[in-house]
């Protein structure tokens, strides 16, 4: 089977699951992406294309008349590869199969089965646009609400609306997060056609490193009151409201700490951020970090993992490495991964409040920290993984190639 992935960029996790299911299942697969950096992809974005089992082709992104990106010289790429089954980033990319008719009916002229994959993340369910446009859920991750006013609500309606007429041309959707149902179902796709797919990095490296982790020096001094942040420094991130809980709790826990773990456009303005609330000394930036068992270090040495706002595969990253998880309501994958009073706690999105005051539940008590770190160990060994991940990519294929 040869499966042609198309994305506006190759994250680090990706490949590792692309080769997973290359070396688990024989398929041929080509990965399609921006030659420069991707025009729809995240500041700081780790990618990287080194020890790929499958082929990458790089083309050039241009903006269509529309003012999005898309590639060109994409469909004689698929001609050559003659693939058997298109998976397409549903944003931006599928915005050209309405807009431009003609090119969908030339990519439906090579046979392959076209799969769309996406969180979704800000999408509106359709008959509830001008409700979800208003309210605090539609950011972008300079965690600005997005233009609210009526000119904005107009230009959300048309691009809901163009995925009323787009997103049912995909013989299926991968999606992330159970609200998939009926997010994508109410664009007028059948039940059938959607598969809620767990996101995942590859745990089998993850759980290896955490078992050489184990056997290392330390990389950190010990501190049962250490918390431990990963992901890129945009604004939605919301690590400002991490710093802002480590200074309501250091009278109480004056070893207080806060690892961060990466880089991006917020760094400087973080750390000004922590001097001001005058706890400089208790966070420690330690920059990007890929190499699992460095990673691991830093995780392996903290007590628990906090995502103060959006976010998704750092929980995972964690859960690998037996930590509870101290999150807010994020992109969605987090549903999934965190249980309430099992492995870690949800505080109320943006309160700086009461997520001191859930930092303060686990942390004054060790047992707890250690008992739920285990159930997120657990739930990773037997529920979400690469495994049910590449189980669940081989379910969509084998669904859509067998369609007429």
């Amino acid at each position: 089977m040869r499966v042609c992935f198309v994305m506006p960029a190759l994250p680090h996790y990706f490949k590792l699951i692309l080769n997973k299911i290359v070396a688990g299942t024989g398929y041929e697969i080509l990965m399609i992406k921006p030659a420069q950096r991707g025009q729809a992809t995240g500041a700081a974005v780790k990618e990287t294309t080194d020890n790929a089992l499958f082929k990458v082709v790089e083309l050039e992104e241009y903006r269509a008349w529309y003012g999005k990106p898309f590639f060109k010289e994409l469909l004689p790429t698929l001609r050559a590869f003659q693939p058997d089954i298109l998976v397409m980033t549903t944003w931006p990319y599928f915005l050209y199969l309405t807009l431009n008719p003609l090119f969908y009916w030339r990519l439906r002229q090579t046979g392959a089965k076209l799969i769309a994959r996406d969180i979704p993340f800000n999408y509106a369910v359709w008959g509830r646009v001008k409700e979800f446009y208003f309210s605090d859920k539609f950011l972008n991750e300079n965690f600005q609400n997005a233009d609210k006013t009526w000119k904005g609500f107009v230009l959300f309606w048309v691009a809901s609306f163009l995925r009323r007429l787009n997103l049912p041309l995909a013989d299926a959707h991968i999606n992330y997060i159970d609200e998939a149902y009926e997010i994508i179902g109410s664009y007028g796709v059948l039940s059938e056609k959607i598969f809620v797919i767990s996101n995942s990095p590859d745990t089998d490296e993850l759980l290896e490193a955490f078992e050489t982790v184990k056997k290392q020096s330390t990389i950190l001094p010990p501190n049962p009151y250490r918390l431990i942040h990963v992901g890129r420094l945009v604004k939605w991130k919301r690590v400002d409201l991490i710093i802002e809980a480590v200074q309501k709790l250091r009278s109480k826990f004056p070893q207080i700490e806060l690892v961060v773990v990466g880089f991006g456009p917020e760094l400087e303005a973080l750390k000004e951020y922590a001097e001001k609330m005058r706890v400089a000394d208790a966070v420690r930036f330690v920059g990007g970090v890929y190499d699992s068992v460095n990673l691991g270090r830093y995780l392996h040495e903290s007590a628990v993992y906090v995502l103060g706002g959006m976010g998704g595969l750092s929980i995972n990253d964690a859960m690998c490495f037996a930590k509870p998880v101290v999150c807010s309501v994020a992109d969605g994958t987090e549903k999934r991964l965190v249980r309430e009073g099992e492995n870690g706690y949800y505080f109320n999105n943006g309160s700086a409040d009461d997520l001191a005051r859930v930092l303060d539940l686990i942390l004054a008590d060790p047992e707890r920290v250690k008992a739920f770190g285990q159930r997120s160990l657990e739930i990773i060994k037997k529920e979400i993984n690469i495994h049910t991940v590449i189980e669940g990519y081989k379910k969509v294929f084998e669904f859509v190639i067998k369609l007429p």
